[in-house]
């Protein structure tokens, strides 16, 4: 995580010493005040050349190096894209990382300019990327609609924060709650993604004994013409459309779940509100290339890129969830799924590319990946754009022609993507979530405990990132009933909790564990003796226990990255769960031995992490990789050797949180972006 700031990093906006290059200066200013305003002096390669480094900070992470070369008169000539790549690498200190060394060079001799894109092949551009769009660049070249797809962004946060705000405070209507609306938003961008997402014919519905078209009265400029009439039609065509067989999914015990029930209807009935959302959504203005060309005379969310559609929802949903009707904990802050995400795909990558373009017999996709604490899905719309990136490095030999690519991922939207939760209203918005990135059919359904439920199937998944419920509830004077339900309800799981164990026989009682690839334990302990009792239900910590779940849930070489308590991570009481994933050390080796899981990584989070959801719990990414099974008995564990853990804290996640939103504006850094590019270079 070196940076090259070191004892020479200098504020641009300060006064410059005399005898400095009077061109690099006026260079510096001027992107100084483009807010590149960090320096790094380099020594010049020839006499009379000058040379430096500007970057800046962007939601707390740091930009893309640009390298500045002021040449002295009469010497243009090199102003070419070979030489300044060149003179960037050998005038750069050699400490550097990699993704540390200039990206763009910026050159002058007083009198012209030129800017390069450095990276391979370089070549010269016209225009140095904004603060903004500059860490995203990348993404620009490859799209060409990019920039258009992040001015709707900005639109549609604004918009989505507007309207929520109609309902709730100036045009009220039939909710009772911020929540409410949340919920009937979702409703809306259903029908909407309906819309764009299926041919004409399937759009037919009946309101008063008249067939009617979906794409006819679902417009904002057909509810500005009939007002009530309008809503009440598109009020009869969501009770249509919300059984569609499109978005009806099965879950792994073959259970059909559709993405509404029979008795959510649309609850908005002011017309001013239909206008107001549906031309946020349906009027988005022409499609423009990175040039500002027009492509399209009007625009439509199914042109908007599917990651910048997905992170508008998620912002949105974070920015207006009303915490006190406990929904706070589902908020996980986008650098932390970004960071998890990152990591999990850098080393499937790496390690086993092989997985992600595989099917099976019936030819479907083999990868799979599940969030079994889901929420609105947070986590897996973050991963599918990571995996829409990983397919496209894919290219070529593993995944064949882009027509063959873009099936693959269509087919992976539908089958390997799987989350489930207990609150049915989240289950909805993540449904709605993955629909409007045109997954569907992602396998999102409601189960009354992911703890028990044999709608997951253990051994299935690839890839979890989880960020589960955690703490032991506590019970006041007067609740003795509730805690008696619920001492009764997380007994009849815990009983599940012990398939790993055996009743040992002869006086005492107890169990003797013994590890499977499919099995749990944690609903018992051992103590001083190694003899395992079972735990009391108020005594375990259920993020104990989806940790357990979760391993049982991968397959045999699958990856979990999971937010936990500290506790469990350093407490003594809680030993026996890490030598549970890892096995005991053995002192003459230093092996361990016994463990299901390889551990690859902890992270520290700040304390502050989960503040929007009003708890200051101090909490750690951990990352494991279940073992691999034995050859000669699939059903027990190979004896593989834990590796070097990697370890890192961050203190600040690039925002504070203020007014009950993360405000990216007050220059904080982002240590995960630090952390993740550390992990990624194997430091």
């Amino acid at each position: 995580m070196a940076a090259a700031t070191k004892s020479k990093k200098k504020d641009a906006k300060a006064a410059e010493p005399s005898g400095r290059n009077v061109a690099l200066v006026a260079l510096e200013k001027n992107l100084a005040e483009q807010k590149f305003d960090q320096r790094f002096e380099l020594d010049a390669a020839e006499e009379g050349q000058a040379c430096s480094m500007v970057w800046g900070t962007h939601r707390g992470v740091d930009t893309p190096r640009v390298f500045l070369l002021a040449l002295p008169a009469g010497t243009w000539e090199k102003a070419n894209a070979d030489y300044v790549q060149q003179l960037s690498w050998t005038l750069s200190p050699t400490d550097l990382a990699d993704d540390q060394f200039p990206k763009f060079g910026v050159v002058t001799d007083g009198e012209h300019e030129a800017i390069f894109d450095l990276e391979y092949p370089a070549h010269q551009i016209d225009r140095l990327p904004s603060l903004e769009e500059i860490g995203d660049y990348k993404r620009i070249k490859a799209d060409p609609t990019r920039r258009w797809s992040l001015k709707m962004y900005d639109r549609l946060m604004n918009g989505f924060n507007a309207f929520h705000e109609q309902v709730y405070q100036t045009v009220k209507d039939r909710v009772n709650g911020k929540n409410d609306i949340i919920e009937e938003v979702a409703k809306l961008l259903f029908l909407e993604s309906f819309r764009l997402h299926h041919n004409s014919k399937d759009l037919g519905f009946e309101h008063e004994g008249k067939k009617l078209q979906l794409e006819e009265v679902f417009t904002y400029e057909y509810v500005k013409k009939h007002g009530k009439k309008a809503v009440a039609e598109i009020q009869s065509a969501f009770d249509h459309f919300k059984g569609h067989p499109d978005y009806v999914v099965t879950d792994d015990a073959g259970n059909a779940q559709p993405i509404f029930d029979k008795n959510q209807h649309l609850r908005l009935e002011q017309v001013r509100n239909y206008e107001t959302i549906l031309e946020l959504i349906q009027n988005l203005g022409p499609v423009e290339d990175n040039s500002g060309k027009q492509l399209k005379p009007q625009g439509r969310l199914s042109d908007i890129a599917g990651d910048v559609l997905g992170r508008a929802f998620d912002v949105f949903l974070r920015a207006n969830f009303d915490s006190k009707g406990g929904l706070g904990i589902y908020l996980t802050p986008a650098p932390v799924k970004q960071a998890m995400l990152e990591i999990a795909f850098h080393d499937i990558l790496e390690e086993t590319p092989e997985l992600l373009s595989a099917r099976d017999a019936k030819g479907k996709p083999v990868f799979r990946y599940c969030d079994p604490a889901c929420g609105t899905y947070g986590f897996g719309v973050v991963a599918l754009g990571y995996l829409e990136r990983a397919l496209a490095q894919l290219a070529g030999k593993e995944t064949g022609p882009d027509a063959a690519r873009e099936k693959l991922f269509r087919d992976m939207g539908e089958h390997s993507f799987v989350g489930a939760d207990s609150a049915p209203m989240m289950v909805t918005l993540a449904r709605v979530n993955m629909a409007l990135l045109g997954a569907a059919k992602a396998k999102i359904f409601y189960t009354q405990n992911s703890l028990s439920s044999d709608q997951l199937k253990p051994c299935s998944y690839d890839l979890i990132c989880t960020n589960p419920p955690f703490g032991t509830p506590k019970f006041k004077k007067g609740q003795e009933k509730s805690r008696e339900q619920y001492e009764e309800d997380m007994g009849k799981i815990l009983v599940k909790f012990r398939s790993d164990m055996k009743e040992r026989e002869g006086r005492g009682g107890g169990y003797t564990y013994e590890p499977t690839v499919a099995g749990l334990a944690m609903g018992a302990s051992p103590n001083s003796k190694g003899v395992w009792n079972e735990v009391k239900p108020t005594s375990i910590d259920p993020a104990v226990l989806f940790l357990d779940r979760c391993l049982q849930l991968l397959k045999p070489g699958g990856r979990l990255l999971i937010i936990l308590p500290d506790g469990v991570l350093c407490n003594s009481g809680d030993k026996y769960v890490r030598e549970y994933i890892m096995g005991k050390k053995d002192s003459e080796t230093g092996q361990f031995h016994g463990g299901k899981a390889i551990v690859k990584a902890v992270v520290s989070l700040p304390a502050d992490t989960f503040k929007l959801s009003g708890t200051g719990a101090k909490t750690s990414i951990l990352y494991l990789q279940k073992r691999h099974a034995r050859d000669d008995d699939p059903t027990k564990f190979a004896d593989e050797p834990q590796t070097d853990v990697f370890m890192a804290v961050a203190d600040t996640l690039g925002y504070e949180v203020k007014n009950n939103v993360e405000d990216y504006s007050s220059g904080v850094s982002n240590d995960l972006a630090k952390i993740t590019g550390a992990y990624v270079r194997g430091e």
